[in-house]
C-alpha cells in the first residue's frame, strides 16, 4: 500500500485513493464531495467507459432505432440531425440503456447472444478505464494543478479483476497508485439495494460465468424459454444473487487496501471527515 500508517495518509502531499464497493453505497457521492472541495480530481471510470470506450457503440445503437423511423431516417441520411449520448458522472442511463437486459423481445429485451457481446464489450472497456487511471492521476496534477486523486469506480470492478493473483495486471497498477477503499455494506444495506432494484431494475454488468449459470438456472427454474423470458423479471431474480457472488470478491480486494463501512461514508461531510475516516481505516487495518 502506498500509505502504510495513518500519518503517512494525512502527511502526504498527493493523497490518491481507488473507491469500490457494490453502486448505491457512497462511492459517487463522496467523489462528488471531494471534487466539490477543490482539491480533488474526480475520475469516474463508469463515465470514462460510456464516453471513450462505448460512446461510439452508444450513438451507433440510438441511431439504428432512428433509422426505422422515416422521418429521423431521412434526416439522419443528409446529416441534417446528430445522435449522440449525453451521459454524465451522474447520469449514466446511455451506458446501461445499451447493455441492456436479456429476454422477449416484446418487453424489450435483448437476444441472449447479442446480450452476452455487449457484456464482453463492457468488461474490455471496463478493463481499459481502469487502465486509464494512471494516466489521469498523471493528468491531474500536471494539467490541472489538483493535489489529490479519487478513482470511482464501477460496481463491477470485482468482475474483471483477480482478487486473489498478487499479479493481477490491473490490481497491481491500481495498488501501486493509490490507496484501494472498499465501502462495504452489510445485510441491512443489501436488503435496501434490492428493494431499491426491485422497483427499478437497470442493467448491469456480470461475469461472463456467473451470467451464464444464472441464465441457464433462471430457464430450468421458471420453464421459459430465452424468447419469452421477461427482462425485468430475470435481472430481478439475478440482483440478489449478483451481490452475493460479489461480496467475497471485493473482500478479497480489501486485503490489498482498508475498509470503511457504508454507514461510516454517509456520515462523511467534508474532506475533512474523509480523510480522518481513512486514517482510522488504516490504524485498524
Amino acid at each position: 500500500m502506498i500509505y502504510q500508517t495513518p500519518d503517512d495518509w494525512t502527511k502526504a502531499a498527493h493523497k490518491r485513493v481507488v473507491l469500490f464497493g457494490m453502486s448505491g453505497l457512497g462511492k459517487t457521492h463522496v467523489s462528488n464531495l471531494l471534487r466539490e472541495s477543490g482539491s480533488w480530481f474526480h475520475y469516474s471510470v463508469d463515465y470514462r467507459i460510456g464516453t471513450r470506450y462505448m460512446g461510439e457503440l452508444i450513438a451507433d445503437n440510438a441511431k439504428a432505432h432512428a433509422m426505422q423511423v422515416p422521418f429521423l431516417r431521412d434526416l439522419l441520411m443528409s446529416d441534417s440531425i446528430y445522435i449522440g449520448s449525453n451521459i454524465t458522472f451522474d447520469n449514466l442511463a446511455p451506458l446501461s440503456t445499451y447493455l441492456g437486459k436479456p429476454g422477449s423481445a416484446e418487453k424489450g429485451g435483448l437476444p441472449f447472444d447479442l446480450y452476452c457481446a455487449r457484456q464482453r464489450q463492457h468488461e474490455a472497456a471496463e478493463i481499459a478505464a481502469l487502465h486509464d487511471t494512471d494516466r489521469f492521476a498523471a493528468r491531474a496534477v500536471q494539467l490541472y494543478g489538483y493535489p489529490n486523486f479519487v478513482c470511482d469506480s464501477g460496481g463491477s470492478i470485482c468482475e474483471v479483476v483477480d482478487p486473489d493473483d498478487p499479479d493481477d495486471p490491473v490490481l497491481s497498477a491500481l495498488s501501486d497508485l493509490a490507496l484501494l477503499v472498499w465501502i462495504k455494506g452489510d445485510e441491512a444495506h443489501k436488503s435496501e439495494l434490492v428493494r431499491r432494484f426491485d422497483r427499478a431494475p437497470k442493467p448491469m454488468y456480470y461475469q461472463a460465468d456467473f451470467l451464464l449459470g444464472a441464465w441457464h438456472d433462471y430457464l430450468a427454474e421458471t420453464g421459459a424459454v430465452e424468447g419469452d423470458v421477461d427482462p425485468d423479471a430475470f435481472v430481478r431474480w439475478t440482483y440478489s444473487r449478483a451481490l452475493d457472488h460479489r461480496q467475497p470478491r471485493y473482500a478479497a480486494m480489501a486485503r490489498h487496501g482498508v475498509t470503511v463501512t457504508a454507514d461510516e461514508v454517509t456520515n462523511i461531510r467534508s474532506e475533512g471527515d474523509f480523510t480522518t475516516l481513512i486514517a482510522r481505516a488504516l490504524e485498524r487495518r
